[in-house]
């Protein structure tokens, strides 16, 4: 068994919270960056506005309320991607805080 004292436990948990938190932070930004409006749901996007414009044109209402609920889930897709990217961003900050916290209350001996 490893011998560990307190304070190398402490150091240990100060320096695994933190790479976690940074971590957190970087797959948050990540998240935000690449999933939140990729080039796939802007084409998505842009053919369900065309048929939406086609239903009209032709007056067909079963297509264009199809089209709306299809930009109405595409949007929230997109809320969704941007939310996790958030949540993962905070709870990495609040990792990166509490490791600031555990080397803070290490009393020098």
């Amino acid at each position: 068994m490893i011998p560990m004292s307190l304070l190398d436990m402490q150091l240990l948990i100060a320096a695994v919270l933190f790479i976690l938190g940074c971590l957190s932070v970087m797959l948050g930004v990540f998240i935000l960056m690449a999933r939140g409006y990729s080039r796939e749901i802007k084409t998505i996007a842009a053919h369900t506005a065309r048929l939406g414009h086609k239903g009209i044109a032709q007056e067909v209402s079963g297509l264009v309320s199809s089209a709306s609920g299809l930009i109405d889930a595409i949007n929230q897709l997109v809320r969704t991607a941007s939310g996790v990217g958030v949540f993962l961003i905070f709870f990495g900050l609040l990792m990166i805080v509490a490791a600031y916290w555990i080397i803070s209350r290490i009393n020098p001996a």
